[in-house]
């Protein structure tokens, strides 16, 4: 539980009380729920939640918090890890869960529309009959509006590319209130800036999104997935380097530490060897898979992996990839009543082995425990680390270990977050990794935000 304070924007919060009665929530349990998520931060609560049910009420709201200054936190299913959705200056949260309405969606064109509400597997589930699917799966059920405002990735991204190069336009409510569309839904354009680009990975802190419009894709006439146990971390890693730089276009793999496996073992009720592990999909036809695979066991072999433990059937699939999106939940239960600490970087892949290898010293010489994994196929990996909440010496470490890891990463030509976002967890690292570049990231901030209302102390400091 967090201490409730007096609100701090009570004139907006009663005007909003005027406009929109009982869909405005001052309750503490409401508040309270809406000032958390999933990182080890302090609860922020807002002043106040408004539930919305449409483009033109987030408009309104937000034209209402302008006149009075007020921030404006957008909130989705408060599934990130770094902060975002704290109301660490008080304000309005914008609740879109009840914009969840999938608008349109086009086969012949292999797109689709959908209100920010809407979650990635409600889209699917909407969509299987169709044959095609929406490959972006981050471990949560997040929804598609907080996906695209952190520019989300998952197991997938190795072969279909993160929210980035899935979003093809949106819909966005401005600081003033002004209502943009970002693009139409021709698969590419020359005109004009690409401001679809400039407000996904943004964090809510140049708009708010509302609508999206996605690439969606035929679903693969074949579908394959493994396990795989190797020897040492470094192992699997170089086989994965070697997957890559020999082109064998994989649609998965991910690695899980040791300790690891055997907390997901535990968790998911698997029974898979608990050793550094990686875990596989082939997507395509039936030969092209059969190709696929006959090249990875090889690279595999290679560098000691055991032989390839298969998921034949979609249930056995599902419960595969199912227990590797609940990894992180299967950590916390290794050390029941801690917090986790989640962080992740993201290097070129010919540098990631580099990266792990000194990673593992600092997780072995750690005081907490701590587990490694991560989407290695694209470079980018994360640890979890177990601390105790009533031992800020834990927390102190963490944070250096975390710091050591961000400061070897970007060494090494990579990046602060290949996925988290920056939120409030990573303002100094992006200012590391930006340099100068940060000037410009402001000035854009000041010019569409010029009260800086929208999810203020997120990615930048403007003071």
């Amino acid at each position: 539980m967090v201490a409730q304070t007096a609100p701090r924007f009570s004139a907006t919060v009663q005007a909003l009380q005027a406009r929109f009665g009982e869909r405005v929530s001052t309750s503490p349990a409401v508040r309270e729920h809406h000032g958390k998520d999933e990182s080890y931060f302090p609860y922020a609560p807002p002043d106040a939640v408004v539930f919305v049910q449409s483009t033109a009420e987030v408009s309104e709201i937000v034209r209402l918090c302008a006149r009075h200054k007020t921030p404006v936190i957008a909130y989705g299913t408060g599934t990130s890890l770094e902060g975002h959705i704290l109301a660490i200056n008080g304000g309005i949260c914008v609740d879109l869960s009840g914009m969840n309405k999938i608008l349109r969606v086009n086969p012949e064109d292999l797109d689709a529309t959908v209100e920010a509400g809407v979650t990635r597997k409600t889209l699917n589930n909407y969509i299987k009959d169709t044959g095609l699917f929406f490959p972006i799966d981050p471990g949560a059920d997040a929804s598609l509006g907080g996906m695209a405002s952190t520019r989300a990735s998952g197991t997938n991204a190795v072969r279909y590319g993160t929210m980035r190069e899935n979003v093809l336009g949106l819909t966005v409510v401005l600081a003033d209130g002004r209502v943009i569309r970002t693009a139409r839904r021709a698969k590419k354009s020359a005109a004009g800036y690409d401001l679809t680009r400039l407000f996904v990975g943004s964090e809510g802190t140049l708009g708010v999104i509302t609508e999206v419009t996605l690439r969606l894709y035929g679903i693969p006439e074949q579908i394959s997935s493994a396990v795989c146990a190797f020897p040492s971390v470094k192992a699997a890693v170089d086989t994965v380097i070697s997957i890559i730089q020999s082109g064998i276009p994989i649609a998965r793999v991910e690695l899980l530490g040791a300790g690891l496996m055997d907390a997901v073992n535990k968790f998911s009720k698997l029974d898979h060897t608990v050793a550094p592990t990686l875990m596989f999909e082939f997507h395509g036809t039936k030969n092209y898979v059969a190709e696929q695979v006959e090249a990875v066991e090889a690279l595999a072999k290679d560098q000691g992996g055991a032989n390839f433990r298969w998921a034949h059937t979609m249930e056995e699939r599902n419960k595969l990839w199912q227990a590797r999106h609940d990894a992180y939940f299967a950590s916390l239960q290794t050390r029941p009543g801690a917090r986790a600490v989640s962080t992740d970087v993201c290097v070129p892949i010919s540098r990631l082995a580099e990266c792990i290898v000194a990673t593992e010293k600092d997780m072995a010489a750690a005081s907490m425990p701590i587990h490694i994994l991560g989407h290695v196929g694209d470079g980018n990996f994360h640890l979890i680390m177990l601390i105790d909440p009533n031992n800020p010496k834990e927390l102190d470490e963490s944070h250096a270990i975390n710091e050591r890891l961000v400061h070897r990463a970007l060494a090494l030509d990579g990046t602060c977050t290949g996925e988290h976002g920056v939120g409030i967890g990573k303002l100094d690292f992006l200012v590391a990794e930006m340099g100068d570049a940060i000037s410009v990231m402001r000035a854009i901030k000041k010019t569409l935000d010029p009260d800086n209302i929208m999810n203020p102390g997120k990615i930048l400091r403007m003071n």
